[in-house]
C-alpha cells in the first residue's frame, strides 16, 4: 500500500555534502512524522534525526550542527541535507514514515522503513 524510497546516497569527501530525500507514495491520508535513521557495519541501527508533522525536529548529538531534517507534507517527502561529512557517518541511511493513515483504514495507525541508501564517506 505504501512505499517510501530513498535516493541521493553515494561517495563523498570527507567535508562534503549530500541530500538525502524519501517519497512516500501510496494511498496516504496523513504521515505524522518522518526520520532518518543509519546502519554502520557491526553497529545498532541508531535515529539521525526526526521531523513532526507540524515542523518540530531533533537530532542525535553528532549531527547537529552539520545536518539538517526536512519535510514537504504535499509531496509526502522528507529530506536530509548532510554538510560537513565525517567518515564517521559512513552508513546505510534509512527513511522511516511512522503514524501513516492510509485511505483505506482510517482508524489504524502504519509505520513503514524505506529499504536503504548507502552513504560513504571517504577520501
Amino acid at each position: 500500500q505504501v512505499q517510501l524510497v530513498e535516493s541521493g546516497g553515494g561517495l563523498v569527501q570527507p567535508g562534503g555534502s549530500l541530500r538525502l530525500s524519501c517519497a512516500a507514495s501510496g494511498t496516504i491520508f496523513s504521515i505524522d512524522a518522518m526520520g532518518w535513521y543509519r546502519q554502520a557495519p557491526g553497529k545498532q541501527r541508531e535515529l539521525v534525526a526526526h521531523i513532526t508533522r507540524g515542523g518540530s525536529t531533533n537530532y542525535t548529538d553528532s549531527v547537529k550542527g552539520r545536518f539538517t531534517i526536512s519535510r514537504d507534507n504535499a509531496k509526502n517527502t522528507v529530506y536530509l541535507q548532510m554538510n560537513s561529512l565525517k567518515p564517521e557517518d559512513t552508513a546505510v541511511y534509512y527513511c522511516a514514515a511512522t503514524g501513516v493513515v492510509v485511505v483505506t483504514t482510517p482508524n489504524r495507525l502504519y509505520d513503514y522503513w524505506g529499504q536503504g541508501t548507502q552513504v560513504t564517506v571517504s577520501s
